[in-house]
């Protein structure tokens, strides 16, 4: 019997996803003609009843569940989808866990019954919040002791045992087997800690969580996998909505996945799934590619060709894998490989910067044709290579980005502010705290668009109080106090005529402004710290103007993270009152803000327009997870051993929640060959990526002054007759 589903395999740009869309556009040009088909049987039907029974069809029509591998792919799937059907059919993509989770809500009611849960709606935690919520629960039990063994901080060993939570789900294992597994596992490994205790926590957490009504992405992932899935109300519900599947990029889904595709496909479903043995960019983070492969034997396979004609994937992965992986054979690399090579990091990033200008400015590429590919990217590197290239006139794009939001001024200023607006918040505010809220709540207001006097982009970065002004001030005018500290009049300054009549002025409506905020909080008019910030935010930074992306993007998570903190925050209280000072919920959100957990990546995660002319700065995991592809690559630090690694850290416990190797131990042996075929993946994907030139970037000694001998040594070696020196 021939399958009707299609599993479509393909290396990178191989044109899955274009056959993917071509494979919906089929199945709802079928669904279309089926439609058409039962009017042209009946041509007696008066006008009245084809309107009426049209409208019976529409309802019973082919529905399509899509999704892609994380948040940007689907985004760009469901616009591709709506372009190639002229926006004719309402297209609703989305990630696994997205999925997951949207039906984990919708399906709460159900949840309640079978679980004997409270009823209430539930809310789902951040990583960050779940961290912060976990860490207070297990304190009691995280003693010296534990920690010790353990062989990290607090924070570290929260964050990994609520990783095993995760992967656990990922897999479709139960918490309840958790300790089994790892027991398992983890049998030669005396140095990590027992566990039943970790299982014990995980348990405890789950069970504390679903009394309260919060989900995590762990405790939602198992809700779906061990409770609906396997409710026949649900199944029910599930195969009649959806009729047909499209899912891509498959490698990267987690195991949980395969159980609901053969759930629809049993129940005869058609599925279209595309897999690219050269990704599995998840692998070590809940991905489990071996086990979605499985799906290929209820499906016809598709095998694409290679990469485009203009990739050099063809042309050099073969002699690069060859080259890694073999060291000792003697290859040269052809010309269109480069090298740069120094000695001191430093020379490096500066060196590949200006070889980036040089080529820009001399019309070899175009600046968004250019990658800087880097297995990990610090801040001393993106500093230098945005300042460098920035100074050149050329823009730099930071792929996913994600610094904490603390980093940002205009949020560290927005803090400031509320330890100075309500009591108790003293010991949040020093001087130079003061001084730089100063400077940025006396950004200048917007000029007209036609006004010649300044450019936007210096008008942007304009204050009435620069930051030797505002030193002085925070010197002579901020009276420190644990309780209520405070802000003098700029008369306290017995030179204050030094400060000028902008920066007077600037100062006089700031301070006016907080003692309005002081009045009105007394009274409870405000009614909760998210409205100050927004007071501010209006105030003071929007002015009519237009931001900065990456400044509206900071403000949009700061409001999204406030808004979400106090949510939570409110649900704990309705569940258990705690007494409290009045102010202690702001005190722990600052701090947290401060601890830099909280990463500025608000939805969406891209400015609206088109591509914009900036090289592409991004680590190995980032790049490969946003399926770019550019003329020239820049691979930084290519003698780093990081690149073994992928860009990313893989989740402790990984290796023993794979599906075809549940609790197996995991050995050097096993390390050693999933870091040579990690590399083989990362080289194939990346050369595949590229249509032009490759320049292998390597600087002898690290940050750190180490000699660097990373795997991708033998690389540069073989292209050092035409490098940069």
């Amino acid at each position: 019997m021939v399958s009707h589903s299609v599993w479509i395999v393909g290396t990178s740009r191989s044109g899955k996803t274009a056959r993917l869309v071509e494979q919906f556009c089929n199945w709802v040009k079928s669904d279309k003609q089926y439609t058409e088909s039962f009017y042209t049987k009946k041509p007696g039907r008066k006008k009245s009843g084809y309107v009426g029974e049209f409208l019976d069809i529409k309802q019973t029509e082919l529905g399509v569940l899509v999704l892609a591998a994380n948040d940007d792919n689907r985004r760009e799937l469901g616009d591709i989808i709506v372009t190639s059907t002229l926006g004719k059919y309402p297209v609703r993509a989305k990630t696994p866990l997205g999925f997951f989770q949207d039906e984990v809500i919708l399906f709460w009611p159900l949840l309640i019954n079978s679980l004997n849960l409270k009823a209430q709606f539930p809310v789902r935690l951040r990583p960050e919040t779940e961290q912060e919520l976990a860490t207070k629960l297990w304190r009691p039990q995280l003693d010296e002791e534990i920690l010790r063994l353990a062989g990290v901080n607090e924070s570290r060993l929260v964050r990994r045992i609520l990783d095993l939570l995760q992967l656990a789900a990922y897999s479709g294992v139960p918490c309840e087997d958790i300790a089994q597994i790892l027991a398992r596992g983890l049998k030669e490994n005396n140095t990590t800690l027992e566990p039943e205790f970790l299982a014990s926590l995980l348990l405890d957490w789950r069970n504390w969580c679903l009394e309260r009504g919060l989900l995590t992405y762990g405790i939602i992932t198992e809700l779906y996998s061990q409770y609906l899935l396997s409710d026949r109300n649900y199944q029910q519900h599930l195969t009649k909505r959806y009729q047909a599947v499209l899912a891509d990029d498959v490698d990267d889904y987690p195991s949980v996945a395969r159980l609901l595709f053969e759930l629809l496909l049993d129940q005869g479903a058609v599925g279209a799934f595309s897999y690219n043995p050269d990704g599995a960019v998840r692998l070590g983070l809940g991905a489990d590619p071996n086990y979605l492969e499985g799906l290929a034997e209820r499906c016809r396979v598709e095998i694409l060709t290679g990469p485009p004609a203009e990739s050099l994937g063809e042309q050099l992965t073969k002699q690069m894998v060859e080259l890694v992986i073999e060291p000792m054979v003697l290859l040269s690399l052809p010309e269109i490989v480069h090298s740069i090579q120094t000695t001191s990091r430093a020379q490096l990033l500066r060196q590949t910067a200006e070889v980036i200008a040089d080529a820009i400015q001399s019309k070899q590429v175009e600046a968004e044709q250019v990658a800087i590919i880097a297995p990990g990217l610090d801040a001393i590197a993106r500093y230098t290579l945005v300042e460098i290239l920035v100074k050149q006139n050329i823009q730099v794009q930071s792929l996913n980005d994600q610094r904490p939001l603390v980093s940002s001024p205009i949020i560290r200023a927005l803090l400031t502010m509320l330890a100075l607006v309500y009591p108790g918040l003293g010991r949040l505010v020093d001087r130079d705290a003061v001084a730089e809220m100063l400077v940025v709540l006396s950004r200048k207001q917007q000029l007209p668009e036609n006004s010649l006097l300044l450019t936007d982009a210096i008008n942007r970065v304009s204050t009435d109080i620069d930051p030797v002004r505002a030193g002085l001030i925070a010197d002579y005018c901020f009276l420190p106090h644990p309780d209520r500290p405070n802000l003098l009049p700029i008369s306290a300054f017995e030179r204050w005529d030094r400060i000028g009549y902008a920066a007077t002025t600037a100062y006089n409506q700031i301070l006016q402004w907080l003692e309005e905020q002081r009045s009105q909080q007394e009274l409870r008019l405000i009614p909760s710290p998210i409205s100050l910030l927004d007071r501010a935010i209006q105030r003071f930074l929007w002015n009519g103007s237009n931001l900065p992306y990456e400044q509206l993007a900071a403000l949009r998570e700061l409001l999204e993270t406030a808004q979400h903190y106090w949510e939570i925050d409110t649900r704990l209280r309705q569940i258990a009152p705690v007494e409290t000072t009045p102010h202690t919920t702001i005190i722990e959100f600052i701090q947290l803000l401060r601890r830099g957990t909280i990463t500025a990546n608000p939805y969406p995660v891209r400015p609206i327009g088109g591509v914009r002319k900036a090289v592409t700065l991004a680590t190995i995991f980032q790049y490969r997870s946003s399926r770019r592809s550019h003329r020239w690559h820049f691979w930084l630090d290519a003698g780093s051993p990081l690149w073994a690694k992928g860009g990313a850290a893989t989740l402790f416990g990984a290796p023993f929640f794979l599906r075809d190797r549940l609790g197996e131990p995991w050995t050097a042996e096993d390390e050693k060959l999933a870091e040579e075929q990690r590399l083989r993946r990362i080289l194939a994907d990346l050369l595949s990526r590229v249509s032009e030139r490759v320049y292998l970037c390597h600087s002898d000694l690290a940050v750190n002054g180490q000699e660097q001998l990373g795997p991708l040594l033998p690389l540069v070696n073989a292209c050092v007759t035409h490098s940069v020196i």
